[in-house]
C-alpha cells in the first residue's frame, strides 16, 4: 500500500543554512531538530577495542554469535566512549511503515527509487509513506518533523540537507540515505562520477577536445561528484571543460542551457541529468543545431524515454530500482537491530555494508558522434 504525503513550501523563500546556529531557515520560520555535535561511531568502538567493525555489529546485533569475552569487552569500551545506539522501537510498538523522500516526484529518475524500495517494503509486510520535497530543504526539514511519529525510520533520497543536519536526524530517526556519503548515516551511492569518467573517454574517442557540463541545482552533492570527476578527467586528458548552471533539473532548463551552450565553443554537452539533455536536444531542433553532426549530447541515468527522444540519447543506466532495495534493506536492518551495518570482513556482513557503491556504464545511442569540422 502506497501512501502519499505532499509537502510544499511556505513561502518560496530562499532556504539559507546557518552553519554557527545549526539550523535551517526559510520562509520566516525556524525549524531544528537537537542533537549532540559529536555522535560515537561503532567505528570508534571497534578502533578503541581493537576488534573490527563488523564484529562490533555482531556483537550488538547478535550477541551469541560473538565470544563471550569479547562481546563484554567490546560493551565495556562503547560505554567508557559514551557510544549510544540508535533508538529502536519495540517491536510492539511498530508502525511497519518506512517514509520515503524524492526531491522531485514527477522526475522519471525517482520512478525507479520509488519502485524499488516499494517492492522490497512490501515483501517484508512493511508499508511506505512518499515525500515529495520539492528540491527544498525546508520542506525536507518540516517533513522529517512532521513523519517522526509515524514511520518507523526513512530513505532520502538526494538530500538537500547538510552532512551535520543528516546526523543529527539519524541520532532520533533510523535514517539510510540515496547519493550522499554524510558521516555516520549509512548510505547507498550510484556511482556516476565513474560512469563521466567513462563519458569523457567517448566523447574523447571521437575526437571531441571542447567539453561542457550542463551542471544540476545549486546544493546538489551529486553535481558536485561529477563536475569533480570530469574536472579530474579533463584535465588528464588534456581537454577543455566549461561549466553552465546551475539549472533546475528539468526539460525546460534543459531548453535554456542548449542556447547558452550554442555561445561557447564546445562540440559535445554532458548533462547532470537526462531531463536537462532531452531539454537541450528539442531545443537544438528547433533552432536547426543537427545532433549529433553539429553537437553531441550525454545524458545521466538513462531514465524511461531516454531511448524514445530523436535521435536516441547516450547517457549513463544507474541501476535505479537497485538503489532502492538496497536502501531499504539497509535500513530495516537497521531498525531490527539498531545498529548500522558496517564495512565488512566477511561475507555475510558486505551485504549491508555501511557505505554500498552500485556501478554505472555508460549506454551509447545515437546522440554522439565525431567531433564536427568547424
Amino acid at each position: 500500500m502506497l501512501r502519499r504525503a505532499h509537502y510544499r513550501r511556505g513561502s518560496g523563500a530562499m532556504v539559507r543554512r546557518t552553519e554557527a546556529q545549526g539550523r535551517v531557515e526559510g520562509g520566516g520560520t525556524t525549524t531544528s531538530i537537537e542533537g549532540p555535535p559529536k555522535r560515537v561511531s561503532i567505528r570508534d568502538v571497534a578502533r578503541a577495542a581493537g576488534v573490527a567493525p563488523s564484529t562490533v555489529s555482531r556483537a550488538f546485533s547478535f550477541p551469541r554469535r560473538v565470544n563471550q569475552t569479547t562481546r563484554l569487552h567490546i560493551e565495556r569500551t562503547a560505554a567508557e566512549l559514551g557510544y549510544q545506539r540508535v533508538h529502536v522501537e519495540p517491536q510492539a510498538h511498530r508502525k511497519h511503515a518506512v517514509a520515503v523522500l524524492v526531491s522531485d516526484v514527477t522526475n522519471p529518475f525517482y520512478f525507479g527509487i520509488i519502485r524499488g524500495t516499494q517492492h522490497q517494503l512490501a515483501a517484508a509486510g512493511w508499508m511506505q509513506l512518499l515525500v515529495d520535497t520539492e528540491e527544498s530543504a525546508s520542506s525536507e526539514l518540516q517533513a522529517l518533523n512532521a513523519i517522526a511519529d509515524r514511520a518507523d525510520g526513512a530513505v532520502i533520497s538526494a538530500s538537500r540537507l547538510s552532512d551535520q543536519r543528516l546526523a543529527e536526524i539519524a541520532h532520533r530517526l533510523p535514517l539510510v540515505v540515496v547519493n550522499r556519503k554524510p558521516e555516520g548515516v549509512p548510505s547507498v551511492l550510484i556511482d556516476t562520477p565513474g560512469g563521466m569518467e567513462q563519458a569523457i573517454q567517448h566523447l574523447v574517442s571521437l575526437g571531441h577536445r571542447d567539453i561542457l557540463y550542463v551542471a544540476g541545482p545549486d546544493g546538489s552533492w551529486s553535481d558536485k561528484r561529477r563536475f569533480g570527476a570530469l574536472h579530474a578527467a579533463s584535465k588528464a586528458l588534456g581537454l577543455t571543460l566549461t561549466r553552465i548552471g546551475p539549472n533546475v533539473p528539468t526539460v525546460d532548463s534543459g531548453a535554456a542551457a542548449a542556447d547558452a551552450a550554442l555561445n561557447t565553443t564546445a562540440t559535445a554537452c554532458i548533462a547532470f541529468n537526462d531531463l536537462l539533455a532531452i531539454g537541450m536536444l528539442e531545443r537544438f531542433r528547433e533552432r536547426g543545431v543537427r545532433v549529433p553532426e553539429d553537437m553531441s549530447v550525454v545524458g545521466c541515468d538513462d531514465i524511461f524515454g531516454a531511448a524514445f527522444c530523436h535521435p536516441s540519447l547516450t547517457t549513463l543506466t544507474s541501476p535505479i530500482e537497485q538503489a532502492g532495495r538496497v536502501a531499504i534493506r539497509a535500513l530495516l536492518h537497521l531498525i531490527e537491530t539498531g545498529v548500522s551495518a558496517t564495512p565488512a570482513d566477511d561475507q555475510e556482513d558486505s551485504a549491508l555494508s555501511h557505505s554500498i557503491v552500485l556501478a554505472t556504464h555508460l549506454t551509447v545511442r545515437e546522440s554522439t558522434g565525431p567531433r564536427p569540422q568547424r
